[in-house]
């Protein structure tokens, strides 16, 4: 057997220092610094892609535009039963259509806002951007600001669907115009209102399926609950208490300042929103107050998290 034969080892070459550091063209940063503005739009566009699976896998963009397109084909079929039927007006009216389909708005909410927030305060990458330029309000305002917009594309995509297929059909322009202008409105406020709310149970919690779970438990049971109160209120005839019981779920909530505010036909029980002038008052404060301590309770939580 042969002796096995192992290279030479390499001896520095003379007069070198194996240890030297050698400076390799490392300069300091001499471009123009673009601040918190930048760094609070890129935040912003980051998160709103990411809602729709945008610049992340695959399958990350499989429930959000499944989700766009659930939201999309009643306004389809509404639009070609209006064509073909020769209706006079759409079956029905651009203020409802997000009430009717609250529970695909609810799951697309569950899904996308732990998914905003979550993952940063899982893996404690929340004081790295409090690190840079960007402050606690920046992070909060951003992260607001995309969710509402990711669920107003959600929400105005279908209204776009119907306001063309009337105009299709011939239908008058001024009254259709004004009725997606209204729905407009609604769904802008909703879309404030739901994302306030999904965010702040999100971010109660690093764990997205627990967030999850949440949002959908707190937009489940509040409207399920209301509704089963405000039917056996008119039962026993009192459809007073029934329109003030509104004011415990958010998508009530919204019914109720569009029937007031908006001139919307209202989706309570037997067509009854707010019992009064003064209730409907009441309702669009406590959508405003919703909106106003959702941005003061995630200011909270992020004053904790940044830490």
């Amino acid at each position: 057997m042969q002796p096995e034969t192992t290279a030479p080892a390499t001896v520095p070459a003379q007069g070198t220092d194996p240890t030297r550091i050698h400076n390799i063209g490392y300069r300091s940063y001499e471009g123009a610094r673009l601040g918190r503005a930048y760094a609070r739009r890129s935040l912003f566009t980051q998160s709103l892609r990411g809602a729709y699976g945008l610049g992340r896998s695959a399958k990350s963009k499989v429930l959000p535009m499944l989700l766009l397109a659930v939201m999309c084909l009643p306004a389809g079929i509404l639009v070609a039963v209006t064509v073909f039927t020769k209706a006079k007006e759409l079956p029905l009216e651009y203020t409802s259509y997000a009430v009717y389909l609250q529970a695909v708005i609810g799951l697309f909410l569950a899904s996308q806002a732990p998914q905003s927030v979550s993952r940063d305060l899982r893996f404690k990458s929340v004081p790295l951007y409090f690190s840079r330029p960007i402050e606690r309000v920046d992070y909060v305002a951003a992260k607001l600001a995309a969710m509402a917009s990711a669920l107003f594309i959600l929400t105005t995509v279908p209204l776009l669907i119907l306001y063309a297929g009337a105009l299709l059909a011939e239908l008058d322009f001024t009254d259709q115009t004004k009725g997606f202008a209204q729905g407009l409105v609604s769904v802008a406020l909703l879309s404030v209102l739901f994302a306030g709310i999904g965010l702040v149970v999100a971010a109660l919690t690093p764990r997205r399926g627990f967030g999850v779970a949440a949002v959908i438990a707190v937009l489940t049971i509040s409207y399920g609950a209301v509704s089963t109160v405000q039917a056996i209120a008119y039962e026993q005839g009192d459809p007073e208490v029934a329109g003030w019981l509104g004011l415990f779920s958010p998508i009530t909530i919204i019914d109720g300042v569009q029937t007031r505010f908006l001139g919307a036909t209202s989706s309570f029980p037997r067509e009854a929103g707010p019992p009064s002038a003064f209730a409907g008052v009441v309702y669009l404060a406590a959508a405003l107050a919703l909106a106003a301590g959702s941005y003061a309770l995630l200011m909270r939580r992020y004053r904790k998290v940044g830490l």
